[in-house]
């Protein structure tokens, strides 16, 4: 018993030594949460996560401080100024994603979005030249956004001015647009392919937010052999690439190199263009990967948006009906709108904005891992360290916005009422990793919102008091399932 007791308090002490010399070693990083041995900090997150934890950290243990996911260091940003010097004075030191042990797992370094090096700089140009070739910015594009308008505005019609829930239709809607880059061609709402594609998608984005998402990063040896919620999306995430392969398929079948129509028409074009190429990254693997990749992007945070927009105008009817009074004097509704007029509607591009700043749809910003050594605030950064630039607590910094928690239009307007541009507005983010659709989603946000404000007003339904604005939590801030009343306007 004296030697099994002595053994015991042997461990015991072994243990203690190697944690002091684990939080020794790890002294140089910011300071952050207590690091305790397996877990790290996770167990300062308690039971459930809330949209501002992370900006509630930032003001407990200051603007950058350091999140121990088992031995893995995160060092989180917090407020403007530190994230705008990390993200744009060392945007180079900080242009490259990630390589934890599920991502690795799940994009193997493919596409855009989580590649690195020269697959990264060659996927990504490919990408920004090619969304111009099809339109971006142009009225090619801004038509096939406002025909996708025009169809969600027919779901709404046919709910005459019932309780309806918003979020299926506005999907399908913002989804058809990426499809029409993508594949050329849009989906029925209806379409059962279409919907099992946009619920695989939701179960990828679903497990970064999963306990079991952490457990894989801090035990990968285990939970790769384990069931659970991260098989699965490793299953949807194969599942929507084997979709792309399908597509692009097809696409080979009737390609024509001469007249490239879409995203899939090009990149195979690049293919063909590049085959004796030995530096080239282009195949169809990184291909199908960078499609995948455009379906998350482009339509998880737009409809997410889109969402927010109009529960926040059901639930301001004032800012509203100040909205639709602009627009139609300024527009009136017989013409088409055009992103071009939101130069012409001050107060509904300021709104647009508001509404993007106080109901911020990522949980953070996409995480970066350090190329070099470098100091930041005073702290040494090493190498492949991972870095979250959390933009929410830009969007919410007291320090530059005057009613930081409020849904407030005037953050956007100056004193004469004219739309005023604020660098504090970073939820695209910044620097060399900038949100690659950042013009796309800003277009189609101004055409739906605007086009459907000409078309209806939005109620609350009959006995409902006010709409739930408490936020689900995962990769994108989602509200809760809501239905309002989309009521036809007497003018259309």
């Amino acid at each position: 018993m004296e030697i099994r007791a002595l053994l015991i308090a042997l461990l015991v002490a072994l243990l203690i030594l190697h944690y002091l010399k684990l939080l020794w070693s790890n002294r140089h990083y910011p300071p952050g949460p207590l690091q305790l041995p397996l877990v790290g900090a996770i167990w300062r997150f308690g039971l459930k996560i809330h949209e501002n934890t992370l900006v509630q950290l930032g003001k407990q243990y200051g603007n950058i401080f350091t999140l121990w996911i088992g031995h893995l260091p995160i060092v989180v940003l917090s407020g403007f100024q530190v994230v705008k010097e990390a993200l744009i004075d060392h945007s180079e030191e900080l242009d490259e994603r990630p390589e934890t042990s599920f991502l690795r797992n799940m994009v193997k370094g493919k596409g855009i979005v989580l590649s690195n090096g020269h697959t990264w700089r060659q996927q990504r140009h490919f990408g920004v030249v090619t969304m111009r070739k099809l339109g971006l910015g142009k009225k090619g594009m801004e038509h096939q956004i406002a025909e996708e308008a025009h169809q969600l505005m027919d779901v709404f019609a046919r709910s005459k001015g019932q309780p309806l829930d918003p979020s299926m239709p506005i999907a399908t809607s913002v989804s058809n647009v990426i499809s029409a880059v993508a594949f050329g061609h849009r989906f029925a709402l209806e379409d059962e392919r279409f919907q099992k594609l946009i619920e695989a998608m939701e179960s990828v984005l679903k497990i970064f937010s999963n306990f079991c998402y952490i457990l894989y990063e801090i035990l990968p040896w285990l939970m790769k052999h384990l069931p659970g919620p991260h098989k699965k999306a490793l299953s949807c995430s194969e599942m929507m690439i084997s979709y792309a392969k399908e597509e692009i398929e097809k696409h080979k079948e009737n390609q024509s190199l001469h007249d490239p129509q879409d995203f899939i028409d090009f990149y195979l074009l690049q293919i063909e263009k590049s085959k004796n190429d030995p530096e080239s990254t282009y195949d169809e693997e990184n291909l199908a990967r960078c499609i995948s990749e455009l379906f998350i992007a482009g339509s998880e945070t737009t409809t997410a948006s889109l969402k927010w927009a109009l529960l926040l105008l059901t639930s301001h009817p004032d800012v509203q009906d100040k909205m639709h009074k602009e627009i139609e004097d300024v527009i009136g509704s017989a013409h088409s709108i055009c992103y071009q007029d939101k130069k012409k509607l001050p107060y509904t591009n300021a709104v647009i904005h508001e509404m993007q700043r106080f109901k911020y749809v990522s949980f953070l910003g996409f995480p970066r891992q350090s190329t070099k050594d470098f100091k930041l605030c005073g702290f040494l950064i090493p190498k492949g360290t991972i870095i979250v630039p959390d933009l929410r607590s830009v969007l919410l910094d007291p320090t530059r916005w005057e009613t930081p928690t409020e849904f407030n239009p005037n953050h956007f307007l100056d004193k004469d009422g004219q739309f005023v541009n604020r660098e504090e507005f970073l939820p695209f983010g910044a620097g060399a990793r900038i949100c690659l659709g950042m013009q796309l989603v800003k277009i189609e946000i101004f055409i739906f919102l605007t086009s459907l404000l000409r078309a209806f007003s939005f109620q609350l339904p009959e006995g409902v008091k006010e709409l739930n604005q408490e936020a689900i939590i995962g990769v994108t801030i989602h509200p809760h399932p809501y239905k309002l009343c989309a009521v036809p306007r007497c003018n259309t």
